[in-house]
């Protein structure tokens, strides 16, 4: 089966503090997405397509040449959408994934893939919740202490069979902004699988985020 592979790169960084998309932002002297195209290909992923921001398509596509770069939507849903297109018809596995998580290692991409390989639907990757969750009420007051021991924080890259991705878009419709495909996927009553994910494949939104991405990154074993 054929793996493609979709990077969201729109984002436009606020939270970082940058003046630049965070697409752009240089980790180890490298731009994230950089960093995000480098692993999936690593990883064997047969073509890659980035959605990246419209004012810097051309940026995006001298750092990445070696992928198509096409522009990127209002929303995280839309820019998938719109890469989604662009994969080669012979692709079957679709793995999308967020440029902000620009050290998920080879061996979670693969990983991901083979789960798809295997006959599931959609997989995600996850990994524990480490901190209590309180759910609390619009005034911000505690209603209750959720158990974690039922809850995983989910990272990318995601996994699909490619007609249940598109199914999952089209259904969700034009206007659709979900914080992740898996979610989109869910809305249909199709099963997402997990399986585990990597403390290196941390979601890059803050400047704490970025250096403790820089700590990773140094790491003799980095991008294993």
């Amino acid at each position: 089966m054929t793996v493609g592979a979709v990077v969201a790169a729109g984002g436009r960084g606020e939270r970082l503090g940058a003046a630049l998309p965070k697409a752009l932002v240089l980790l180890g002297g490298e731009a994230l997405v950089v960093h995000a195209c480098r692993a999936l290909r690593s990883a064997g992923v047969s073509e890659v397509v980035v959605a990246a921001p419209p004012d810097d398509v051309e940026v995006v596509a001298a750092l990445v040449p070696e992928v198509r770069v096409v522009a990127g939507g209002v929303t995280r849903t839309e820019s998938v959408r719109r890469a989604l297109v662009h994969l080669s018809s012979d692709v079957d596995i679709v793995l999308v994934h967020d440029a902000a998580r620009a050290l998920a290692p080879p061996s979670l991409v693969r990983r991901v893939a083979d789960a798809v390989r295997a006959g599931a639907d959609a997989v995600v990757p996850v990994v524990a919740v480490a901190d209590t969750v309180k759910q609390v009420d619009t005034s911000g007051v505690v209603v209750a202490t959720v158990d974690r021991e039922m809850l995983r924080a989910v990272q990318t890259p995601q996994g699909f069979r490619r007609s249940v991705l598109t199914q999952a878009h089209n259904a969700a419709g034009a206007d659709a902004d979900a914080t992740d495909d898996a979610g989109l996927v869910e809305r249909l009553g199709i099963a997402v699988v997990t399986v585990p994910g990597a403390v290196e494949a941390l979601k890059v939104t803050t400047r704490a985020d970025l250096l403790v991405a820089e700590t990773l990154h140094e790491r003799p074993d980095a991008g294993e």
